[in-house]
């Protein structure tokens, strides 16, 4: 096994590691790199459903999407496909994923299926980093205090996206409160927990402060030094911390420039914990 940093902020490429050799026995490995890099990433894994299902298994309950349909025989599995004359992508916008969940997930599985030659990375962005570097007055506004979450429904996820089913989940938008400052349950680090696509207010606090504050935190958690980017191939796996990372996949793809071209990736999310 060989270990490539991506970044000084998060982020390894590893070599020589197959992740259908993975089992309750050696997991130990896998998790260890995940927390201390946050999210790692293996090329040509050519894993089937059964056992990218089993790999997620390892980390906990796999659990199905809120509103988007998942694969016929696994419906855990959603498949993200972005159709060639599609300028929007699923993913867009810096967030963690189901951040609005009672229980947000704590691990996000990414497969590549099919790769656009060129378009598509994923930026990943550590959120330990981003309560560490934090204006020190703002740390003292929001330390102790929550926001809301909310999910945006079900047209948030499908609407724009040809190819992505709803589930027969429609219309409603449900919600959560959370600390601004989350603990990290396996390691003990505060995390910085509030995203622009899911963090609508901070509570106890008029709504016109709450604006504004999270308006600058927004844009301190988008500073590229806090952030690594991924160049998928085909049949890559990203395994990802989503309880101390956010990501945002970018949507450059110009299909009136001869760019436009189809991306299709597989995921999967496990049941997290919930936040302290």
């Amino acid at each position: 096994m060989k270990i490539n940093i991506l970044s000084g902020a998060l982020g390894a490429e590893i070599l020589n590691f197959s992740l259908n050799t993975i089992t309750n026995d050696n997991f130990k490995i896998l998790n260890d790199l995940l927390l201390e890099h946050k999210v790692v990433f293996f090329r040509d894994q050519n894993i089937t459903p059964e056992e990218l299902m089993y790999l997620g298994s390892l980390f906990g309950t796999v659990e199905e999407h809120a509103y988007v349909k998942g694969l016929e025989n696994f419906p855990q599995i959603t498949r993200i496909v972005k159709a060639a004359n599609e300028k929007n992508q699923w993913g867009e916008g810096w967030h963690s994923d189901v951040s609005y969940d009672l229980k947000p997930c704590k691990t996000i599985i990414l497969r590549s299926i099919k790769i656009p030659p060129v378009g598509g990375d994923t930026v990943f962005s550590n959120m330990e980093l981003a309560w560490e570097t934090l204006d020190k007055d703002i740390k003292n506004i929001i330390h102790d205090k929550k926001a809301l979450h909310e999910s945006n429904g079900s047209k948030f996820f499908v609407e724009n996206y040809s190819q992505m089913e709803s589930n027969g989940t429609l219309g409603e938008k449900y919600s959560n409160e959370h600390p601004i400052v989350r603990t990290h349950p396996e390691t003990g680090n505060k995390i910085l927990f509030v995203n622009p696509t899911y963090t609508k207010k901070i509570l106890g606090i008029p709504e016109n402060d709450s604006n504004k504050l999270l308006e600058k935190i927004f844009r301190h958690q988008e500073r590229l030094d806090l952030s690594c980017r991924f160049k998928w191939t085909d049949n890559a796996i990203a395994i990802l911390d989503n309880r101390c990372t956010q990501h945002y996949a970018i949507a450059d793809f110009y299909p009136g420039r001869g760019l436009g071209h189809e991306r299709i990736m597989d995921r999967i999310a496990i049941v997290g914990d919930q936040p302290f």
